[in-house]
Protein backbone atom coordinates (compact mmCIF):
# COMPACT_ATOMS: atom_id res chain seq x y z
CA UNK A 1 0.00 0.00 0.00
CA UNK A 2 1.29 3.35 -1.14
CA UNK A 3 2.59 5.56 1.96
CA UNK A 4 0.18 8.60 3.16
CA UNK A 5 1.82 11.83 2.99
CA UNK A 6 1.21 14.52 4.95
CA UNK A 7 2.58 18.05 4.81
CA UNK A 8 3.21 21.29 6.76
CA UNK A 9 2.66 24.22 4.29
CA UNK A 10 4.33 27.57 5.37
CA UNK A 11 7.66 26.79 5.44
CA UNK A 12 7.63 23.27 3.85
CA UNK A 13 5.66 24.21 0.75
CA UNK A 14 5.76 28.07 0.09
CA UNK A 15 7.54 30.99 1.07
CA UNK A 16 4.87 33.07 2.85
CA UNK A 17 6.40 35.31 5.26
CA UNK A 18 6.88 37.82 3.16
CA UNK A 19 2.84 37.98 2.70
CA UNK A 20 2.65 37.59 6.48
CA UNK A 21 4.92 40.31 7.26
CA UNK A 22 3.36 42.41 5.12
CA UNK A 23 -0.14 41.92 7.07
CA UNK A 24 1.94 42.34 10.39
CA UNK A 25 3.22 45.60 9.23
CA UNK A 26 -0.14 46.62 8.10
CA UNK A 27 -1.85 45.99 11.49
CA UNK A 28 1.50 47.65 13.16
CA UNK A 29 1.69 50.88 10.89
CA UNK A 30 -2.36 51.77 11.75
CA UNK A 31 -1.90 51.79 15.35
CA UNK A 32 1.29 54.24 14.37
CA UNK A 33 3.89 51.61 15.06
CA UNK A 34 7.36 51.02 13.43
CA UNK A 35 7.30 48.11 10.74
CA UNK A 36 9.42 45.16 11.21
CA UNK A 37 11.97 43.90 9.39
CA UNK A 38 11.72 40.25 7.57
CA UNK A 39 14.09 38.61 9.52
CA UNK A 40 12.43 39.77 12.78
CA UNK A 41 9.12 38.58 11.43
CA UNK A 42 10.64 35.16 10.21
CA UNK A 43 11.58 34.85 14.55
CA UNK A 44 8.02 35.15 15.34
CA UNK A 45 6.33 32.42 13.18
CA UNK A 46 5.11 29.27 14.33
CA UNK A 47 2.15 27.95 16.37
CA UNK A 48 -0.48 29.87 13.92
CA UNK A 49 -1.58 33.95 13.60
CA UNK A 50 -2.70 34.01 17.04
CA UNK A 51 0.43 33.28 18.19
CA UNK A 52 2.75 35.77 15.14
CA UNK A 53 0.44 38.63 16.55
CA UNK A 54 1.22 38.09 20.58
CA UNK A 55 5.01 37.47 19.58
CA UNK A 56 4.84 41.22 17.29
CA UNK A 57 3.38 42.69 20.23
CA UNK A 58 4.91 41.29 22.98
CA UNK A 59 8.05 42.72 20.91
CA UNK A 60 6.15 46.32 20.49
CA UNK A 61 4.93 46.42 23.96
CA UNK A 62 1.42 46.49 23.17
CA UNK A 63 -1.28 46.06 25.81
CA UNK A 64 -2.18 41.91 25.50
CA UNK A 65 -5.99 43.04 26.10
CA UNK A 66 -5.62 44.00 22.44
CA UNK A 67 -4.40 40.29 21.38
CA UNK A 68 -7.91 39.39 19.83
CA UNK A 69 -8.84 42.39 17.99
CA UNK A 70 -5.43 42.81 16.07
CA UNK A 71 -5.55 39.02 15.14
CA UNK A 72 -8.75 39.51 13.86
CA UNK A 73 -7.14 42.81 11.81
CA UNK A 74 -3.98 41.25 11.07
CA UNK A 75 -6.03 37.99 9.63
CA UNK A 76 -8.24 40.24 7.97
CA UNK A 77 -5.04 42.40 6.08
CA UNK A 78 -3.49 38.98 5.07
CA UNK A 79 -6.53 37.35 3.61
CA UNK A 80 -7.07 40.68 1.15
CA UNK A 81 -3.99 39.57 -0.83
CA UNK A 82 -2.43 35.97 0.51
CA UNK A 83 -0.36 35.43 -2.16
CA UNK A 84 0.92 38.13 -3.43
CA UNK A 85 4.48 38.02 -2.58
CA UNK A 86 4.03 33.79 -1.68
CA UNK A 87 6.34 31.77 -3.78
CA UNK A 88 6.63 27.95 -4.22
CA UNK A 89 9.28 26.49 -2.81
CA UNK A 90 11.78 25.08 -5.69
CA UNK A 91 10.78 21.52 -7.23
CA UNK A 92 7.62 21.36 -5.32
CA UNK A 93 5.14 21.03 -7.85
CA UNK A 94 6.86 18.39 -9.51
CA UNK A 95 7.54 16.53 -5.86
CA UNK A 96 3.41 17.02 -5.54
CA UNK A 97 3.03 16.03 -9.12
CA UNK A 98 5.48 12.74 -8.50
CA UNK A 99 3.60 11.59 -5.54
CA UNK A 100 -0.32 11.89 -7.09
CA UNK A 101 1.31 9.70 -10.12
CA UNK A 102 2.68 7.33 -7.45
CA UNK A 103 -0.86 6.71 -5.85
CA UNK A 104 0.25 8.66 -2.58
CA UNK A 105 -2.32 9.90 -0.76
CA UNK A 106 -1.49 13.40 0.32
CA UNK A 107 -2.63 15.99 2.68
CA UNK A 108 -2.26 19.19 4.32
CA UNK A 109 -1.77 19.94 8.16
CA UNK A 110 -1.24 23.35 9.02
CA UNK A 111 -1.15 25.69 11.94
CA UNK A 112 -2.65 28.55 9.40
CA UNK A 113 -6.52 28.80 9.63
CA UNK A 114 -7.94 26.60 7.08
CA UNK A 115 -9.87 29.35 5.16
CA UNK A 116 -6.44 30.96 4.43
CA UNK A 117 -4.54 27.92 3.89
CA UNK A 118 -7.21 26.70 1.28
CA UNK A 119 -7.42 30.40 -0.49
CA UNK A 120 -3.66 30.03 -0.58
CA UNK A 121 -3.87 26.54 -2.23
CA UNK A 122 -6.43 27.55 -4.49
CA UNK A 123 -4.52 30.91 -5.86
CA UNK A 124 -1.18 29.17 -5.83
CA UNK A 125 -3.35 25.79 -8.15
CA UNK A 126 -2.25 23.40 -5.35
CA UNK A 127 -5.41 22.10 -3.79
CA UNK A 128 -6.25 19.84 -6.94
CA UNK A 129 -2.93 17.34 -4.91
CA UNK A 130 -4.36 17.34 -1.48
CA UNK A 131 -7.30 14.71 -0.27
CA UNK A 132 -7.38 16.35 3.33
CA UNK A 133 -6.32 20.27 4.56
CA UNK A 134 -6.88 20.99 8.10
CA UNK A 135 -5.74 24.10 9.65
CA UNK A 136 -5.20 26.04 12.79
CA UNK A 137 -9.18 26.34 13.30
CA UNK A 138 -10.17 22.92 11.95
CA UNK A 139 -10.26 21.02 15.51
CA UNK A 140 -10.06 22.76 19.11
CA UNK A 141 -6.62 21.61 18.86
CA UNK A 142 -3.70 23.10 16.73
CA UNK A 143 -0.10 21.84 16.58
CA UNK A 144 2.66 20.77 17.93
CA UNK A 145 -0.57 18.82 19.63
CA UNK A 146 -0.63 15.81 17.44
CA UNK A 147 -4.83 15.39 17.06
CA UNK A 148 -4.60 17.25 13.74
CA UNK A 149 -1.98 15.52 12.33
CA UNK A 150 -3.81 12.15 13.57
CA UNK A 151 -7.02 13.42 12.05
CA UNK A 152 -5.34 14.04 8.82
CA UNK A 153 -3.52 10.32 8.38
CA UNK A 154 -7.41 8.92 9.74
CA UNK A 155 -9.36 10.76 6.95
CA UNK A 156 -6.57 9.64 4.16
CA UNK A 157 -7.59 6.18 5.52
CA UNK A 158 -4.52 3.03 6.38
CA UNK A 159 -1.22 2.76 5.20
CA UNK A 160 2.68 3.52 5.76
CA UNK A 161 2.92 7.45 7.17
CA UNK A 162 5.22 9.98 6.74
CA UNK A 163 4.98 13.71 8.18
CA UNK A 164 6.68 16.54 6.04
CA UNK A 165 7.95 19.78 7.86
CA UNK A 166 10.80 22.93 8.01
CA UNK A 167 10.12 23.63 11.48
CA UNK A 168 10.49 22.74 15.73
CA UNK A 169 6.69 23.23 15.93
CA UNK A 170 6.44 20.23 13.03
CA UNK A 171 9.09 18.12 14.39
CA UNK A 172 7.72 18.18 17.74
CA UNK A 173 3.88 17.43 16.36
CA UNK A 174 5.58 13.97 14.28
CA UNK A 175 7.18 12.79 17.07
CA UNK A 176 4.31 13.27 19.97
CA UNK A 177 2.31 11.41 16.81
CA UNK A 178 4.17 8.77 16.36
CA UNK A 179 4.62 9.44 13.03
CA UNK A 180 7.89 9.47 10.48
CA UNK A 181 9.34 12.94 9.57
CA UNK A 182 11.16 14.35 7.03
CA UNK A 183 12.79 18.21 7.87
CA UNK A 184 12.95 20.42 4.97
CA UNK A 185 16.17 22.54 6.00
CA UNK A 186 15.39 25.95 4.05
CA UNK A 187 11.99 27.22 5.62
CA UNK A 188 11.46 28.58 8.89
CA UNK A 189 13.49 26.41 11.43
CA UNK A 190 15.43 28.22 14.49
CA UNK A 191 17.04 25.64 15.18
CA UNK A 192 20.26 23.20 13.92
CA UNK A 193 18.98 20.17 12.01
CA UNK A 194 20.55 17.78 14.32
CA UNK A 195 18.55 18.72 17.34
CA UNK A 196 14.76 18.03 15.63
CA UNK A 197 14.28 14.65 15.42
CA UNK A 198 13.59 13.34 12.52
CA UNK A 199 13.82 10.60 9.71
CA UNK A 200 14.94 12.27 7.07
CA UNK A 201 16.70 15.87 6.16
CA UNK A 202 16.52 17.45 3.06
CA UNK A 203 16.71 20.79 0.71
CA UNK A 204 15.67 20.13 -2.79
CA UNK A 205 12.18 19.05 -2.78
CA UNK A 206 12.60 17.00 -5.76
CA UNK A 207 14.26 14.31 -4.12
CA UNK A 208 12.06 13.87 -1.18
CA UNK A 209 9.79 10.76 -3.09
CA UNK A 210 13.13 8.62 -3.48
CA UNK A 211 14.37 9.40 -0.11
CA UNK A 212 10.87 8.42 1.84
CA UNK A 213 10.72 5.49 -0.74
CA UNK A 214 13.70 4.66 0.48
CA UNK A 215 13.31 5.66 4.56
CA UNK A 216 9.94 3.15 3.94
CA UNK A 217 12.43 0.04 3.35
CA UNK A 218 13.92 0.41 6.88
CA UNK A 219 11.65 -1.42 9.31
CA UNK A 220 11.92 1.59 12.13
CA UNK A 221 10.25 3.82 9.84
CA UNK A 222 6.84 1.71 8.90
Amino acid sequence: MKPAIVFDLDGTLIDSVPDLAAAVNLTLTARGLPELDLTTIIGFVGNGLPKLVERVMTHGGVDMGLHSKLTRITLDNYMRAPTARTVLYAGVRDMLEAFTTSGNALGICTNKPEAAARQVLDALDLSRFFAVVVGGDTLAQRKPDPAPLLHVFEQLGAGPRFYVGDSEVDAETAQRAGVPFALFTEGYRKSPVASLPHQLAYADSGTLPALIADALTDPATR
